[in-house]
This record gives structure tokens, sequence and C-alpha cells, in this order.
């Protein structure tokens, strides 16, 4: 030991000596210490986001609500429109503006791993019962809310639109907008009040699968025509058609190849889980650089990934608990930073939020209802059936964030249709256990 410090000592003596190469042309490399020390306050924000979201999850759990709409309404408060309010210099100390970059990749690579595994988790075979209910009901609490989306955009577009932004992509996103139905919370819903296996839970989630992939669809249709120049829009559109044929036809051999391969070894190695992330990766990539969105690829693949295969089961076991602790509750701090109910400072704001939730509720309650009576549901059962489907949840969120990224959506309408998503679904579950209780009474169940 004191030979070895010997000559540690003889080497540090003939290295003063020597003297240190020019910067001059040295290629610039980009140091930690050249950014401002965020990375302890991205940290800070993490623990208190997580926390925060569990604590509200929970609460919303005991009165009855899905434990995600916990964690929207933990994102809300956490921004500008509480938290930002009622203590402005802690909401600072907590969340400084070099902190919300960071957040948003944060988020922002959650999200496409969430919708990863909502293509994951959506049976197909529901996509294909071709039964007359299914496809009236879903045809119908698409298509109402969709033009009554049309036709309220006429008012909105001059009083609210993004900056800069023409009415078409305007339109047909507000459209878009009102005709989403939120699938993984309706599903979570209807496993709270054992409903799933029932005639009205089956139909409802047939319905709302058919409303997810035909809300993505529209969604992609209007990133492309909103990202695109007039001109290039067909460009984008076609691109987008053509890329999606690819995956649903070429992808999906690589996909079954995979399955089976896992099936052989027993288990989802390394290797496999490795190639389903990089093509996840992919996918989202080549979206986003066609001009629709990074979100439409990773569902996209996560569709063609047969949904009942242990490798989709063993997916789903390695990265489900850190995107519902860790990922999503980021997202929804992000969506709640972004969130400015403030915004709506007069009354002719809050009118024109009133009437978005009221245009919401009816195009999807009234769409759903009145196609399920023509095709042979009691009105109960169709009431049920179209509260059920004006369920909206995170995924609105999802979609509105891409509205507001895309410039379509100002901050004010935003905040609106944010109020209008976390209105319409906390309200599904007590609604619809009202009915549950009333055809109990009258010796009928809703299920």
């Amino acid at each position: 030991m004191l030979a070895a410090t010997g000559i540690f000592f003889l080497i540090r003596a003939a290295g003063l000596k020597l003297v240190p190469p020019g910067t001059a042309n040295l290629p610039v490399v980009a140091s930690v210490r050249d950014a401002p020390n965020v990375f302890p306050n991205v940290l800070v924000a993490l623990a208190v986001v997580v926390v925060a979201a569990r604590v509200l999850a929970t609460l919303l759990g005991w009165l009855g609500q899905p434990q995600v709409m916990g964690e929207v309404i933990a994102g809300l408060l956490l921004g500008p429109s509480f938290f930002g309010w009622i203590a402005p210099k802690a909401a600072a100390e907590l969340f400084p503006p070099a902190v919300a970059p960071y957040l948003a990749v944060i988020a922002q690579a959650g999200v496409i791993l969430f919708m990863f595994l909502v293509g994951l988790e959506l049976d197909t075979d529901l996509l294909r019962q071709r039964t007359r209910a299914s496809v009236a009901i879903s045809h119908a609490s698409i298509v109402a809310p969709f033009l009554l989306g049309g036709a309220l955009a006429l008012w909105l577009y001059p009083r609210f639109a993004g900056a800069g932004v023409w009415f078409t992509p305007f339109a047909l996103f507000i459209a878009a907008a009102m005709s989403v139905t939120a699938f993984p919370v309706l599903a979570r819903i209807l496993t709270d009040t054992k409903m799933q296996n029932s005639q009205l839970g089956v139909l409802a989630l047939a319905c709302a699968a058919v409303d997810d992939v035909t809300a993505w669809c529209l969604l992609a249709l209007v990133a492309s025509v909103a990202r695109a120049q007039p001109g290039q829009a067909l460009v984008t559109v076609g691109a987008a058609i053509a890329f999606t044929l690819f995956v649903l036809l070429v992808a999906r051999k690589g996909a079954m190849w995979l399955v089976e391969r896992r099936d052989r070894a027993g288990r989802t190695t390394e290797g496999m889980f490795a190639t389903v992330c990089v093509s996840l990766f992919v996918t989202a990539l080549v979206t986003e650089r066609i001009g629709i969105h990074a979100l439409f690829g990773a569902f996209l693949l996560g569709v063609v990934v047969p949904y009942d295969s242990a490798l989709a089961r063993d997916i789903r076991e390695k990265c489900e608990d850190l995107v519902v602790v860790l990922f999503l509750p980021v997202f929804f701090a992000f969506t709640g930073m972004r969130t400015q109910v403030g915004l709506l400072q007069d009354s002719a704001a809050w009118l024109a939020c009133a009437v978005i939730v009221l245009v919401a509720t009816v195009g999807k309650f009234g769409g759903s209802f009145l196609a399920a009576r023509l095709t042979g549901s009691n009105a109960r059962e169709a009431a049920s059936l179209g509260i059920l489907m004006n369920t909206r949840g995170l995924m609105e969120l999802v979609v509105l964030n891409v509205g507001l990224d895309l410039g379509v959506l100002s901050p004010a309408l935003f905040a609106m249709f944010v109020l209008m998503a976390i209105v319409t679904t906390l309200a599904t579950t007590p609604i619809l256990q009202v009915l549950m209780r009333r055809g109990r009474a009258n010796g009928s169940a809703v299920a």
C-alpha cells in the first residue's frame, strides 16, 4: 500500500509538468454543469406528482369513482388553476418553469407507451361483432356528437379558436373531440360495477372499441390537415393510409411471428421485449414524421398484437404499473400545468363551457340512447348505455393535448374541454348506480 502511494505521487509529480491541450479546435460537448441545475427540482416534482395522484386516486376510489379520475383531478389541482392560484410562491418552488420541458418529455413518452397498451388491450373480436345493435349504437354514438361538434364549431371558431388556425381543421377537431369515448375508463367502471360480463357491458365495450378506433382515425386526419399546408394535406393523408395498411398487413405478420416465438420459448425474453420497444419507437417516429402524431403509431402497433396472447400479457405485466403509477400522473400534471381555468374570466366564457358540456352530453347520450331504443333495448338499458358512452376521461385529455400542440385549440378553449372531460366522466358512475338501483327496485336488472 505504501509502495502504491509512493508510485502515485511520482506520477502526480510528472503530471504537474504537463500542459493541457488548447480548447479552440475541440468539439463542444454538452455538460450537465452548463445547464441550470434542475435535476433536483425534477425529482421533487415527480415525487409530489406521484404522491398527490395516489392520495386523490384513493379518495376517489372511496367515493365510488374510477381511481384514474383522482389522478386527473390531482394533475389539475397541481396546476395554475388551483395550487398556482392559492400558493403561487410554493408552486413556483415546486414547479419552476425550467422543470416544465422535462415533465413534458416524460409525459409524452409515457402517453406513447400508454396508447400502445390501449391498443394492446383492445379486443379486435369486439370490432368484428356485426350485430345490428352494436353497429347501430356505435355509429350513432359517433355521428351524433360529431355533427353537433361540427355545428358548435361555427359558434366557437370566431371566439376561441387558436391563433391563425383555419376553420376546417378546427371544426374537424371539435367534432372528433366530441366523439371520444374512453375505452379504458369505461372498462374500469364496468369492472367496478361487476357489469363487464353482462349483455349491456359487452355491448358497451364493443361500441367503445369501435369509437376508440374511429376517433383515432379522425384525429389522424385532423392532425394531417392541421400540420400540412393546404396543398399537402392529401399527401399526408395518403401517406398515413399507406403506413396504416403496411402495419396491419405486413407488421402484423411480424407480430404473429414474435407471438409464436414467445410461445415456443415459454417466456418473453429480453430480446423479444427489446424488439417490441424498438418497433414501438419506430412506428411512433414514422407517424410523427408523416405528419399525424406519434400516438397514432403507438396505438396502431398495439392493435396488431393479439390482446389475449401470452406476449401481450407479459408486456402489460412489465409496463402497466410503471405507466399507471408514474407516467400517467406526470401526464395529468403536465396537462394541469397547461390548463388555466382563470382564463374563463367572464360569463360568456363560462356559458361557452356549459354549452360544450351540454352538447357533448346530448350528442353521446342522445345518439346512443336513440339507437339502443331502436334496436330493442328498454328505456333503462338504453339510458345506461348512453351514460356509459358519455365517459371520456383520460382519452379525451390525450386528444385535447394534441389539439393544443397543433395550435387548433386556444388555451381558454383547452381549459373548457378539460372541464368537460372531467364533468362527463365523473357523472357516469353515480348516474349509472342510480339507474341500477331503480332497476333492482322495479324487479329488473340494468345488466
